[in-house]
This record gives structure tokens, C-alpha cells and sequence, in this order.
């Protein structure tokens, strides 16, 4: 999809850097159209971590969305000209999303995740865990729970692939997937 004329090439540098991305090959990213009226520029992927298993309906183990605003002029409260919104779900067992602790353990996966990422700053988010019971003729479902870490942070530099690595590795590690031992680079996906 061509871009037009007036986009800044600031912005399309940075897009630019998340293409050049490899994430684990249980990531599917998809471009989605980024959110208007938030910011002049946006861009959105969405993601599904899949189990490793080479089935054709392979489970579903999280999902998200990593949206990238750019204002040329900078806006007060973001302290910069890229803020990174983005979102990620995930099941979590019903004794699991009771556990008083499991908002601020979500909550570090996410600050783990981007504390090696330079120029990241200005982090701010929630976690939200929804226990579900089942009533009327939908009660024989079992009783479920789920996790979910909306985060926001502002890049200080338009290379943003270092900031999607760190929300894969959210994803991965909500997913409860087992981190990709040091120095190990994934392979991009066979077509």
C-alpha cells in the first residue's frame, strides 16, 4: 500500500525498522490500520502466539496489538514523538487469576521486557484479570479467567524494531513460552 506524499520520513523510517523485524516463528504478526484521531500518524500490527505443535489449529496461547503513533511535533504528555500503545491477552488458569500477586508479576514481564530497550521511557499501563462464570444455558462451561496488559511508552528514536522485539517477548513470556536461550536469533518463517 503506496504511502502519501506528506507522511514524514521520520515515520516511515520507523515503519521501515519493524519490517526488518524477526520475531519467534510462534508470533504471526499481521498489519492492521493504526487508530485515527489519536495521533497524525499511526500504524498498528496484530499478533497470535501459537503453540509449536504442526497442527493445522494450532492453540491459540495470547494475542495483542502493538500501535505505533507518531505526532512531528511532539505532544506534553508523551514526552516525545512516537508513543507505543499496545495490548496483550492471554487464559490463565480461574486459581491463577485469583492470586492477588499475578497484576504486578504481569507487570514486570512487561518492564523486563523493555528494560534493555533504549530510549524507552515514560511507561505507564494497567493489568486486568476477568473471572468468568457461566450461568443459564451457558452453564456448563467451565469457569475461565484471562490476563490482560494494556502499556504505553514513548521511543526516543525512530528505530522501533528493539521496542517490537520487546512486545513479542511480552507476548511470548504471557503465552507462557520458555525464553530463547542468549544470543539465539530466530530463524524467519519458511514460505
Amino acid at each position: 500500500m503506496p504511502l502519501p506524499d506528506d507522511v514524514p520520513a521520520e515515520f516511515i523510517r520507523a515503519l521501515r525498522s519493524l519490517r526488518a523485524v524477526t520475531v519467534r516463528p510462534e508470533v504471526v504478526l499481521d498489519e492492521v490500520p493504526g487508530p485515527a484521531r489519536i495521533a497524525p500518524y499511526s500504524a498498528a500490527l496484530t499478533a497470535e502466539v501459537r503453540s509449536a505443535r504442526r497442527s493445522l489449529a494450532a492453540d491459540e496461547l495470547a494475542s495483542g496489538r502493538f500501535v505505533v503513533l507518531h505526532d512531528p511535533e511532539g505532544q506534553d504528555a508523551w514526552e516525545g514523538r512516537f508513543r507505543l500503545v499496545t495490548l496483550v491477552r492471554t487464559a490463565v488458569e480461574p486459581e491463577v487469576g485469583t492470586d492477588p500477586l499475578l497484576a504486578g508479576v504481569a507487570w514486570s514481564w512487561f518492564t523486563d521486557a523493555l528494560a534493555g530497550v533504549p530510549g524507552a521511557h515514560s511507561a505507564a499501563g494497567t493489568v486486568t484479570r476477568v473471572l468468568s462464570h457461566s450461568f443459564g444455558s451457558l452453564e456448563r462451561r467451565e469457569e475461565s479467567s484471562e490476563l490482560e496488559i494494556r502499556a504505553s511508552w514513548t521511543a526516543d528514536d525512530q528505530d522501533l524494531g528493539p521496542h517490537l522485539l520487546a512486545w513479542a517477548t511480552l507476548l511470548c513470556t504471557a503465552a507462557g513460552l520458555e525464553p530463547l536461550p542468549h544470543g539465539v536469533t530466530p530463524l524467519p518463517p519458511r514460505r
